[in-house]
């Protein structure tokens, strides 16, 4: 099967980073180039022959909303912003998927899929990419930069009012200001569990549990009333009594 080409286009240096790290994994997957403005991207376009396209939207001069509009031949668009807001708009120019940085992996292989499902071309299989499990990590913003995390490393995830801190087996908390729910969203659920509003956990660091909390480096954490059934569905499923 001919490699799909693909040009990554964003005015931030990490993801640019993160997604041509991410196309690199896929052998049907080439990455011909990437740009850090739209209109560089218009000279890219007419240079190389490109099947898709990843797109940024909020970018100093032309917005990419603004270059697919005056594209008169245009390649199939995933966009990929900070800001949700622009879902509805980008989803009426046709665009085949919205994704909302920061951009996990099994996000990402499910965006390409649609791309694959379109021109009638075997799909990756979900779980075989969680395989890379090891090597997976997320770009979150904190103090003003995009900090790496790889997932392996996280212990448990908490939400406190206006932030998000991220826990680490080395010890380190790392803050955020986002939701819980949005970086639930990043997480393959084979490695992370909900189990209260304001908590997620990585179900191999649990050390022990019972009906209403587990422990997590000697961390206490609840699981909530409305997670409760499911928690210990998942754990029950573990268990030898």
């Amino acid at each position: 099967m001919k490699p799909v080409n693909c040009l990554v286009v964003d005015d931030e240096s990490l993801a640019v980073d993160v997604l041509s790290e991410y196309i690199s994994r896929l052998d049907n997957l080439h990455l011909v180039d990437t740009c850090n403005n739209a209109v560089e991207a218009i000279q890219k376009l007419n240079d190389h022959q490109v099947d898709l396209l990843f797109l940024d939207i909020q970018m100093p001069g032309l917005t990419g909303l603004q270059l697919i509009r005056n594209l008169s031949h245009r390649p199939e668009v995933i966009f990929t912003t900070a800001y949700s807001e622009y879902a509805l708009e980008g989803f009426e120019l046709e665009a085949l998927d919205y994704l909302i940085k920061p951009i996990s992996f099994e996000r990402f292989i499910k965006a390409v899929n649609r791309y694959f499902k379109n021109h009638q071309q075997t799909e990756i299989p979900q779980n075989n990419s969680t395989n890379t499990f090891i090597d997976a990590f997320i770009f979150v913003k904190s103090d003003k930069m995009m900090v790496k995390v790889v997932l392996q490393d996280i212990t448990h995830i908490e939400s406190l009012r206006n932030y998000v801190s991220i826990y680490l087996s080395d010890g380190r908390e790392i803050k955020t200001m986002n939701t819980i729910s949005n970086i639930e969203e990043k997480l393959p659920e084979t490695h992370f569990l909900r189990v209260h509003r304001s908590y997620i956990i990585a179900i191999d660091k649990i050390e022990s549990y019972t009906t209403g909390s587990l422990n997590i480096t000697d961390q206490n954490i609840p699981i909530g009333r409305n997670y409760k059934e499911q928690v210990l569905s998942i754990l029950e499923k573990k268990s030898i009594e």
